[in-house]
């Protein structure tokens, strides 16, 4: 599956496992995510592309605005009961 910035991700592996995050930008071996909450768009959070499972469900076309993360991060847990 190929990886693109605007999908939901989860977290796989370490501290944050089973969180859920937007894919804002992808490098060649690492994705950068972010909650809007504790992980903005200014400040995200680096990982490594195998420890990140994408989830096929687009979050939004605009992937810059904090409050619109994190409140697509938010319907999406509470549709997947987290």
């Amino acid at each position: 599956m190929r990886i693109r910035p605007g999908m939901f991700a989860k977290s796989k592996a370490g501290r944050d496992k089973d969180c859920i995050y937007v894919i804002i930008c992808v490098n060649d071996d690492y994705v950068y995510l972010a909650d809007g909450k504790k992980w903005t768009v200014c400040h995200l959070k680096k990982k490594n592309k195998r420890h990140v499972q994408p989830i096929c469900r687009p979050c939004c076309e605009t992937v810059t605005d904090d409050e619109k993360i994190f409140k697509a991060v938010r319907e999406f847990a509470r549709g997947q009961d987290c």
